[in-house]
């Protein structure tokens, strides 16, 4: 039978920080690999890593243990998930998950993080299932590149499920990782897209996280330089909201002929938003982090498949959240060591 739970204020880490949002990584398989994230055979010469090395299915959570956590953390007073990967859609019976989700009381929104690749053919089923916003992976609009960044000739199909997206009405972001001497061209190009369609366009800082990837400090592009590239098309002039929104720092964008966009920069390395952190993630070894960029993790599928009472798992997620660090220190790292502390993998971990 399972245990009554004693639903509790939203939880506030030791720097007045409410945690309201849980990041679920439901597999650490892709279907692509990005130069930053899974490298390809051309990219990274460890076999274990071209060849995936994934986690074994029974080494996954289950969805079940999944749903419990989510109960426990919705108790708790986190009202937002998100879905990510590796690549969400590709574990079977993705679907079905969502819509357990969505009959869950308390919990408000669930988003999803994609590549694109499968969208085409899922975006009609995750609308029906509750989703309705979505954050799409896309650091180029050339299909050359794209195929040289992910390894796989995919653009038409990811171009094609995000105007699927778009027509069924879902609320779209995209998140372009910025590369000097990659995509630095295409900023632009991406501007222009922002005014043309209506998708926020987020640019992120290259990030150097995980075991292998082929983050270079030649390929590192400040959020600031971005953002004047962008002004270039229109006056810029920052979003309110309310902290702990997200990590971007967001903009409407305005063109002389009156057309209007959203664009938004993430900069963890060169503007840290450390102080408006509202999430915790659970990766798909069923490890629970309190920061993206800290490898101190707390082992929740133990704990679900030793026998752990619900409140044995509510007082785990709890120290979890105490002992959230106030900040990382990405940009130390770099400057001492060219290399961060962090060393897990972001397939595993979650973007």
């Amino acid at each position: 039978m399972t245990e009554k739970i004693q639903t509790i204020s939203p939880l506030v880490d030791q720097f007045s920080r409410t945690i309201s949002y849980l990041r679920l990584s439901l597999t650490d398989r892709c279907n692509l690999r990005c130069c930053y994230c899974m490298p390809g055979v051309s990219q990274d010469s460890n076999t274990t890593v071209r060849t995936g090395n994934f986690l074994a299915h029974a080494d996954l959570l289950t969805y079940e243990e999944l749903l419990r956590v989510v109960r426990l953390a919705v108790a708790m007073g986190m009202n937002k998930l998100r879905l990510t990967g590796g690549e969400p859609l590709v574990r079977r019976g993705v679907l079905d998950f969502i819509h357990q989700l969505s009959l869950m009381d308390g919990l408000e929104q669930v988003r999803l993080t994609t590549n694109g690749v499968l969208l085409a053919e899922y975006a009609e089923k995750l609308f029906a299932g509750g989703i309705r916003q979505l954050n799409i992976s896309l650091d180029t609009l050339q299909p050359e590149k794209f195929k040289k960044i992910t390894g796989y000739d995919y653009f038409d199909k990811v171009w094609n499920g995000l105007q699927v997206a778009r027509q069924l009405g879902f609320k779209i972001k995209l998140n372009v990782v910025a590369m000097k001497g990659v995509n630095d061209d295409e900023f632009r190009d991406f501007g222009q897209l922002a005014l043309e369609q209506p998708y926020q366009i987020r640019f992120i800082e290259f990030m150097p996280v995980g075991e292998k990837n082929s983050w270079q400090k030649e390929q590192f592009i400040r959020a600031e330089e971005i953002k004047k590239i962008i002004s270039e098309l229109g006056v810029l002039t920052p979003f309110h909201k309310e902290h702990g929104e997200g990590p971007a720092r967001m903009f409407d964008l305005e063109a002389p002929d009156k057309r209007k966009g959203a664009v938004g920069f993430i900069s963890p390395i060169s503007h840290h938003f450390c102080d408006k952190c509202n999430r915790l993630r659970l990766t798909s070894e069923g490890k629970l982090r309190s920061c993206l960029l800290n490898d101190k993790e707390t082992d929740l599928k133990s704990l679900l498949r030793g026998g752990a009472s619900d409140q044995e798992i509510l007082a785990s997620i709890r120290r979890t959240i105490l002992d959230k660090p106030q900040g990382h220190t990405l940009q130390e790292d770099l400057t001492e060591v060219n290399r961060p502390s962090c060393g897990g993998r972001m397939s595993r971990i979650g973007g």
